[in-house]
């Protein structure tokens, strides 16, 4: 071979070297065996190197952490575990079944309470006692509701646990400290806020502490947990109508407290599914978040929610009316010998068979469409008010008050599964709380302004009619809201869920060709 020949030969082989070798840099290097995603960027030439290396000190994975003899960063939990559906959960479900039947058996037994309010603190001279009796059951009734939303601010900084317990402990001194009370005055306080305040912080984490257990059988087990309010419902009467008469009115709420020593240990058993890590951490101190995570207004951004949040406050101006004042109107219109606390009972055992009936139904209503149950129990709600003043015989009003406990109990069961839909299970605890705040203010006007009226009109009849208006009004609202919701899915669904990183990967400049192109080598010049 000539040296010619030779010469050509090894230059080819070399220019041959250096085109694998240059091949090799211009392919995505591996660390560790693995490919390099940052290598890749650089090779492809769409990204700058400063933009690779800040995106290679953000993106660093754990291994590489390890081997610089940094520490791997801490898991990261979700904000809530998927649901057990069971378990302990069962545990949960009785404790927060007591908790409804405690707080709303003693609530919707009111009506014993105003009899014996009524001749403890009556005076027939009092153009205004009607009112200023009613204003007593009311504004508990109402604290419950009205505290919701800082209920809500409370549980989502302390848990549900912590937040249940100190409730129940509070509702235990109001009720104590009213047995105690001589005069109608400070029972606004001790009975009314006190009591009520204290029931609105037990009450609230019981609802919300069910979505973290179940999900699948959440409209069952919501179900079963307000029909406890029904079981209190249907014995309370009874026993309080006993108590009073055998202990006194004072007595009866000595007695009462041992509800709520109880309620303060089912409190107990609220356990989080999921640790709250960063305050189970040993030797940081607890920092209150942000104003904005803790003051969450951003649910009123859903137009569904909007909805529901107006309607169901504006459909219970007349609710709770029948409870503080159908046992007085029975007196008055049929006479004093008939059994009026059956028809408490009969409140009662309707209310639980449609908390469990509905609430089973519920499970099987998709998405945002269980909200036409509302409207349906509020129709026939309103409805059945207004044919109170219409029932002249004591049989009537039974066969009303079974009909008005049955879609009550599906209107107060699927509450807490309508808000899930409607907002998630992250902003479940502050849309129930806000919801509960709003419906505070007709819960608390509507008894007192049913009094007032009896007051000036002697007789309960305009009260009733005027009770059955709100229910329809506010159900009409609500037959927008499912409507609203799938618009708001299909939107949702037909935004790319990766804009935003097509924006940013599109922002990316490319570098220029001149600055890419590398010049031969001078070795390669010689040698070509």
């Amino acid at each position: 071979m000539s040296p010619v020949s030779e010469e050509v030969e090894a230059g080819n082989a070399l220019s041959a070297s250096e085109e694998s070798e240059t091949a090799n840099e211009d392919e995505p290097k591996k660390e560790n065996g693995e490919w390099c995603p940052q290598e890749a960027l650089l090779a492809s030439g769409v990204a700058e190197p400063d933009l690779v290396a800040r995106l290679g000190e953000t993106q660093s994975p754990p291994e590489k952490a390890a081997e610089q003899g940094e520490p791997p960063p801490p898991p990261v939990h979700p904000e809530t575990a998927e649901p057990p559906e069971g378990g302990w959960g069962w545990v949960v479900m009785l404790a927060s079944m007591w908790c409804n039947g405690t707080v709303f058996g003693i609530q919707n037994s009111c009506g014993v309470l105003f009899k014996s309010l009524l001749s403890e603190f009556g005076d027939p001279k009092d153009e205004q006692l009607m009112f200023r009796t009613a204003l007593v059951n009311s504004l508990s009734m109402g604290m419950i509701f009205f505290c919701s939303p800082i209920v809500s601010v409370f549980t989502n900084l302390f848990g549900c646990r912590k937040v249940a317990v100190v409730g129940a402990a509070v509702a235990f001194v109001g009720l104590l400290s009213s047995s105690f009370v001589r005069s109608l005055g400070p029972l606004y306080f001790t009975y009314g806020i006190l009591f009520g305040a204290g029931c609105s912080f037990s009450y609230q984490p019981s609802l919300v502490i069910l979505g973290h257990y179940f999900k699948k059988r959440l409209g069952l087990v919501n179900g079963i947990v307000t029909a406890g309010s029904s079981l209190f419902t249907i014995t309370l009467p009874f026993l309080l109508d006993t108590l009073v008469n055998s202990v006194g009115l004072y007595g009866t709420f000595r007695i009462l407290c041992i509800f709520l020593f109880i309620l303060f240990l089912a409190g107990f058993t609220y356990k989080p599914v999921t640790p709250n890590t960063k305050q189970s951490e040993k030797g940081k101190k607890f920092k209150l978040p942000p104003a904005k995570e803790v003051c969450n207004f951003s649910i009123f951004k859903i137009l569904s929610y909007r909805i529901w949040a107006l309607g169901i406050p504006a459909a219970l101006f007349g609710y709770f009316i029948p409870y503080v004042h159908l046992l007085k109107h029975v007196k008055e219109r049929i006479g004093e010998n008939v059994p009026d606390v059956t028809l408490l009972l009969c409140l009662g055992i309707t209310s639980g068979i449609g908390r469990l009936v509905f609430g089973r139904i519920a499970d099987y209503i998709p998405g945002a469409k269980k909200v036409y149950l509302q409207v349906i129990s509020f129709l026939l709600i309103g409805l059945m008010s207004m044919m109170i003043p219409l029932c002249n015989t004591f049989e009537a009003l039974i066969v009303v008050c079974l009909i008005m406990g049955l879609f009550d109990g599906c209107f107060i069961c699927i509450m807490a599964p309508i808000a899930f839909e409607l907002v998630g299970a992250h902003h479940v605890s502050e849309a129930i709380g806000f919801l509960l705040g709003l419906m505070s203010i007709p819960m608390t006007v509507g008894p007192p302004i049913a009094g007032k009226l009896r007051d000036h009109l002697g007789t309960y009849d305009v009260a009733f009619y005027l009770a059955g208006v709100p229910p329809i009004i506010g159900g009409a609202i609500l037959c927008a809201i499912p409507w609203v919701h799938e618009k708001r899915k299909r939107k949702e669904q037909a935004t790319p869920v990766n804009e935003e990183t097509t924006v940013k990967m599109l922002e990316i400049k490319p570098l220029p060709i001149s600055d890419s192109y590398e010049k031969p080598s001078k070795e390669s010049d010689s040698v070509i």
